[in-house]
């Protein structure tokens, strides 16, 4: 056998391929929802905790500003590892999908955060004071003016954000979540051939690929004309 049949035996192998492509597929809707779920969680969490913060109550913002720093700074399957073998020590058990939206939701959540809370700051003052020189509230003015230019200016980095968090859901393979990669890892121990791990990664590619590509359309499309 040559190496190349060798290589096409090993990953590319038909049988184990067809056997196994149904379990993957199941894997792919599991990885499609939780990965919605999360970025709209994730994303309407830290857009909420932004506009929160805009009111600079000190206690409030000092929370805000804890939470979106410990959950930037500690590693998703750290918590993860966390919430689903340490919470049922107190009482609380989730089942492993919930475990894993939970953490990554709440990791994208305390990123949102931040990168809105960036784009709020960044806008000009003086829309501030002309939105408020009509007549228009604090919230009002936040609300209708000042959120939509943010918005503008962080969609490309949170898009980006969001895709990196999403592909984190093949970290719930550690809690058994039946994600792409879990559903591939168990096909590969059972065959004992890596194709399923090679159909694994094409179904990643045609999932994500995508929204790269979306995130590249969408940083030119919203980037700010340098004068």
């Amino acid at each position: 056998m040559s190496n190349l049949d060798r290589f096409i035996e090993t990953f590319l192998n038909g049988a184990v391929l067809a056997k196994y492509t149904p379990a993957i597929l199941q894997g792919v809707w599991v990885t499609i929802e939780l990965s919605i779920l999360i970025v709209i969680a994730g994303t309407l969490l830290g857009t909420s905790l932004a506009c929160i913060r805009a009111y600079r109550l000190r206690p409030v913002s000092f929370l805000i500003v804890i939470y979106a720093d410990i959950f930037r700074a500690l590693p998703p399957l750290v918590l993860i590892l966390l919430a689903y073998f340490g919470l049922p020590n107190v009482g609380v058990t989730l089942s492993s999908s919930t475990v894993l939206f939970v953490i990554l939701g709440l990791t994208l959540g305390a990123f949102a955060e931040e990168i809105v809370w960036a784009g709020i700051t960044s806008t000009d003052k003086g829309q501030w004071e002309a939105a408020r020189s009509t007549g228009l509230g604090f919230t009002q003015t936040l609300i209708f003016v000042v959120l939509p230019q943010a918005v503008r200016m962080v969609i490309p980095p949170l898009t980006n954000r969001a895709i990196a968090i999403t592909k984190m859901t093949a970290l719930g393979t550690v809690i058994g979540v039946p994600d792409i990669l879990n559903q591939a890892t168990t096909a590969q121990s059972f065959s004992g051939n890596a194709s399923p791990l090679t159909l694994a990664a094409v179904a990643y590619v045609v999932l994500f690929l995508p929204f790269v590509i979306l995130s590249r359309w969408l940083e030119s499309r919203f980037a700010w004309k340098k004068g």
